[in-house]
């Protein structure tokens, strides 16, 4: 499926209005239209994540209320995130966040960003936790070259004679490419893009060889076969795309875990407010028509217990996960 067809589905209404349900809030109503933002350009996994769910969560709020999709791109999503702190916490505003901007930068930044991942934000819910999958270029890695064949030629490769991407120095994608190359012992040479879609591109031409992305961005990609993946970070397959291994099951450890989209909120947001957005966002997520839309397009909708305090406690041991792939590949970013 090409990424066109992706965004036009993420547009669509999710569910007929004939079946809409009752209001979610709980005495709460916005005062006029909620602004979604993502800090990606147009394409990539936050901006299609974002509109894949804005709209059933709309109607989940009730029958008047609209959430518009923003895009605010710029140093891997920490621009938006500064941006969102500063906003009015009365609900209006919103974030589709990710591990990047949300963990990577104020971890990896050199005295921390302008922004607390924990004490400057409201975390309304989790949305996804999808795998990344670890891709190449198709004339690098034709699919005669097994997995671990492919690993040998990239360990035994001469120094900075392959190129990786990313959507952003120090951003997840980012640590997880360097964790890969210690692990092989090898010294590839990192390009950094603007957004996950441009990364994957880039993979696609030549101009990088691989990368580890976001499977949003990489999913049209995939379906087309422009690009190939031989392995999920991530602790099991994908639904759709169940031929493809986890990083274990071809023999590299230390990638179980696939980081995370999130809804966040600036600080002291309304405990009415927060919990209507987190009811919200539930009902969407638990909807078969949104759920099985997000899996198409490369987001895995979380299922399982998804509260206010849970999804804080969640961000609590992701920032220290992220803390451990910081330290181990000493990535530092300057302010």
């Amino acid at each position: 499926m090409r990424r066109r067809h992706l965004l036009a589905l993420a547009a669509s209404p999710s569910i007929p209005a004939i079946v809409r349900p009752a209001a979610a809030q709980a005495g709460w109503v916005p005062d006029g239209p909620i602004l979604l933002v993502s800090g990606y350009g147009p394409g990539g996994s936050t901006d299609i994540g974002a509109r894949l769910i804005a709209d059933r969560m709309a109607q989940a709020l009730g029958p008047d209320v609209r959430i518009i999709v923003e895009n605010r791109p710029g140093a891997a999503g920490a621009i938006a995130t500064e941006w969102l702190k500063g906003r009015p916490a009365d609900g209006t505003t919103i974030m589709f966040q990710e591990t990047g901007a949300g963990a990577a930068a104020p971890v990896a930044t050199i005295g921390g960003t302008r922004y607390d991942p924990i004490r400057d934000f409201t975390h309304i819910g989790v949305v996804s936790d999808p795998p990344g999958p670890f891709v190449l270029n198709r004339d690098f890695a034709p699919p005669s070259l097994t997995p671990q064949q492919i690993l040998q030629k990239m360990k035994e490769a001469p120094p900075e004679s392959i190129t990786f991407a990313s959507s952003g120095f120090g951003g997840v994608l980012h640590l997880r490419a360097e964790i890969l190359s210690q692990y092989l012992g090898a010294k590839f040479v990192h390009v950094p893009y603007r957004s996950g879609a441009q990364m994957v591109t880039a993979i696609m031409t030549g101009e990088a060889q691989f990368g580890i992305a976001a499977l949003a961005s990489a999913m049209p990609f995939l379906r087309d076969g422009k690009i190939r993946a031989v392995a999920m970070v991530g602790d099991k397959r994908f639904p759709t795309l169940p031929e493809i291994p986890t990083m274990a099951e071809i023999g590299v450890p230390g990638f179980e875990n696939a980081g995370w989209f999130m809804l966040w909120g600036p600080a002291n947001m309304p405990r009415p407010a927060a919990e209507a957005l987190n009811r919200a966002l539930v009902i969407t997520l638990r909807d078969p028509v949104v759920r099985d839309r997000m899996l198409l397009a490369g987001h895995a909708p979380v299922q399982g217990e998804n509260t206010l305090d849970s999804t804080r406690a969640y961000m609590i041991r992701e920032l220290a996960e992220v803390q451990r792939m910081v330290d181990l590949t000493g990535v530092r970013l300057q302010p």
